[in-house]
């Protein structure tokens, strides 16, 4: 009797951990699959637009320091100027290079999530930009990591939250021209909103830089019948002079 009682300990027990793992697997949300950016809003908010929660809040400017932001207002100014005069300022783009962490999460082109047991990997149509958000690893040192395009992330589950911690990016590479130090890092939480609403509530924290975490939000709606398209950028290059002057017209993207 105590053999077979054992028996059964061992099969209820055998029961109670695959549950538990079967717990565990359903603890947060697959939601692979590839999305466009949604509820974009220019100009003043609509009522319905308000009333969308679905739609996340105008992103508000960053809060700069003194220095920074008299950086950040002359590199605006100068690409006025250059505009007016008809010699744009040659953007990464002219030289086939894309956007970098956090721009390519503004999905431009859409965008594809795929998760795996211990990777989510983003891909952006654009450039075919690929970034990886390691799982359940320690961050680096700062001062251990490559700077680059993309940075290093590691990420965790926080129930249905994708939780991202991003360094390691590189000081020309920047959101919407604002400037950044080595020491930038990027805090993301992405989570539905909705069953194909997606957002990205992105934090820059930097403290020689900003005054305070600037944080701004993506929302994306997903594609359910989109497969991402090749895109090879090779004829902007090399459409630029030594002072950075964009030299023609780009007409095309070079995408294939």
């Amino acid at each position: 009797m105590r053999i077979v009682a054992s028996g059964l300990l061992v099969i209820l027990a055998s029961g109670v951990v695959t549950l538990t793992a079967q717990q565990k697997a359903a603890e947060h949300p697959d939601f692979s699959g590839a999305y466009e950016r949604y509820g974009n809003i220019f100009g003043q908010p609509t009522p319905a637009q308000l009333a969308d929660k679905t739609i996340p809040p105008r992103n508000p400017p960053a809060p700069l320091k003194p220095g920074p932001m008299k950086e950040y207002q002359d590199r605006l100014a100068a690409i006025r100027e250059a505009d007016r005069k008809g010699t744009p300022l040659a953007s990464g783009y002219v030289s086939c290079l894309g956007d970098g962490m956090p721009s390519m999460m503004g999905a431009m082109f859409p965008i594809e999530f795929l998760i795996t047991k211990n990777q989510v990997t983003v891909i952006e149509e654009a450039f075919t930009q690929v970034r990886r958000i390691l799982l359940d690893q320690p961050q680096k040192s700062i001062d251990d990591v490559e700077p680059g395009f993309f940075g290093h992330s590691v990420g965790r589950w926080e129930g249905d939250t994708l939780v991202a911690d991003t360094i390691g990016i590189k000081e020309d590479i920047r959101y919407q021209n604002v400037p950044h130090t080595k020491d930038l890092r990027i805090k993301e939480r992405i989570h539905l909103v909705a069953p194909n609403i997606l957002w990205d509530e992105i934090t820059m924290e930097d403290p020689a830089v900003l005054e305070k975490p600037w944080t701004v939000t993506v929302a994306y709606r997903k594609m359910p019948n989109y497969t991402l398209l090749e895109y090879i950028c090779e004829d902007n290059r090399e459409f630029k002079d030594a002072n950075g002057i964009q030299q023609i017209h780009v007409g095309d993207t070079g995408k294939k």
